[in-house]
């Protein structure tokens, strides 16, 4: 349910404007990714949490904000930063601009109801004359965002007021919803409410859930029925920490990405940042170049979601390069079976079969020196002859036939130096 063939790419406004994002910043971003991103594949811009907030500001969350809701109790768009939503059509006029960019658009959401309908005992559409009041579940509600109350699924209101939500957000034309604190602790009831209600208005709309703190595996089923995506981890940021800690994330859950459902390692905080964001002060993002690449190359090989979190525009012409890179941004769309086969720190390596033939691979130095290795191409899955390319740099990689220490007879070796925190990103197909 809510499929996609290939893991979901885009941009997102966390990272760069937080809860404080603008219509003109979010069509800047737009118009942006059409012109020199999608190309590469990059299809989908995400308008983070709190978009119908007049008083959104950097670094929090404002408690009993003057949310602008409507008369059903759903939260819309504020026009103050929305200007084209004041005449009620919520987001349409944005969706119809990021449509004919040949772009989806997609919302944040939180799990609930604004605690200020309840407040208001505003009437649940479809509720049979049930109010906000009334569904609204006072002991299960978001520890660090203060608009929401829970809803309660044993209340037949409860269904159709998430049935109107999404029929609203289907009218605008949305594409894809990121619903917040669905994973920490498990709402499995929420999310499948969800679900049931997107499906229900006939309208291809991704489903993508977060936070991901603590996820087991042994949720794997339900999320692959009910959602597109889903985090593995908490908000991930610019720091090298956050990135080796998603190591260990992804070679558990790698196997499970497909169709069915794409495990999400969070946003790439890549180029400029923190503009207005909830963490950290304006600046371009704290990873070493090095570092974005390996950030990119496990997200890649491991098929995750990727939306980048920098302000396009502003950002390092370096990092939008990378972005560009059409070759490794093919690795996401068709490798298969893509794993973790050797981690012996400093060194990890990852192996993907591709659907022609062609393989795909990936070294990684975590550790804090340069690491220079004779890799045994069978322990990448690689055979011992053909042709393989490093997809950052351009460059073939030769496959050596001698003697060496650690490399089976027969196998092809690989010399390769990785400096700290680096990584290679290989393509490998037959020889001509």
């Amino acid at each position: 349910m809510h499929d996609a063939q290939t893991p979901p790419m885009g941009w997102n406004s966390w990272d760069c404007y937080g809860t404080s994002v603008t219509e003109e910043e979010v069509l800047a971003n737009a118009e942006f990714l059409a012109e020199h991103l999608a190309d590469a594949g990059w299809d989908t811009v995400v308008i983070d949490i709190d978009w119908s907030d007049p008083t959104a500001r950097a670094h929090g969350y404002n408690a009993d904000a003057p949310l602008a809701i409507d008369a059903w109790g759903r939260l819309i768009p504020d026009p103050s930063r929305f200007p084209s939503s004041a005449d009620g059509s919520g987001f349409t006029r944005i969706a119809e601009r990021v449509h004919a960019l040949g772009l989806k658009l997609g919302i944040h959401i939180m799990r609930g109801i604004p605690r200020i309908a309840a407040d208001r005992s505003l009437p649940i559409l479809g509720g049979g004359g049930a109010t906000a009041a009334e569904v609204a579940d006072a002991a299960n509600v978001c520890e660090w965002n203060p608009d929401m109350l829970g809803l309660d699924h044993t209340h037949p209101a409860a269904q159709a007021y998430m049935d109107s939500l999404a029929q609203m957000y289907a009218d605008w034309g949305i594409d894809f919803l990121k619903a917040d604190d669905m994973l920490w602790p498990y709402q499995q009831a929420d999310i499948e409410s969800l679900s049931r209600a997107v499906t229900a208005t006939g309208r291809d709309i991704r489903i993508s859930l977060s936070p991901g703190r603590d996820l087991a595996l042994t949720r794997v089923d339900h999320l692959r029925e009910h959602a597109t995506m889903w985090r593995i981890c908490d908000d991930l940021w610019d720091r090298w920490p956050d990135v080796l800690a998603n190591f260990s994330r992804f070679a558990r859950w790698a196997p499970f990405a497909g169709p069915e459902g794409w495990p999400d390692g969070d946003m790439l905080p890549l180029g400029r940042i923190g503009i207005r964001a909830e963490r950290g002060e304006p600046r371009d993002d704290a990873l070493t170049p090095n570092e974005r690449i390996t950030l990119l190359t496990l997200w890649i090989i491991a098929r995750s979601p990727l939306m980048v979190g920098g302000d396009l525009p502003s950002s390092d012409p370096a990092v939008i390069d990378l972005l560009r890179n059409r070759e490794a941004m093919a690795v996401l769309r068709d490798a298969r079976g893509s794993r973790e086969v050797l981690r012996e720190d400093p060194l990890i390596l990852w192996a993907a079969d591709g659907v022609s033939g062609e393989r795909y691979a990936a070294a990684f130095n975590v550790g804090e020196e340069d690491l220079h290795v004779t890799l045994d191409g069978g322990q990448l899955g690689l055979p011992a002859e053909g042709v393989l390319r490093e997809v950052w740099s351009g460059a073939e990689q030769p496959l050596a036939h001698r003697a060496a220490r650690g490399v089976a007879p027969g196998a092809a070796a690989i010399d390769v130096a990785l400096p700290p925190h680096g990584a290679r990103l290989w393509r490998w197909q037959p020889s001509a």
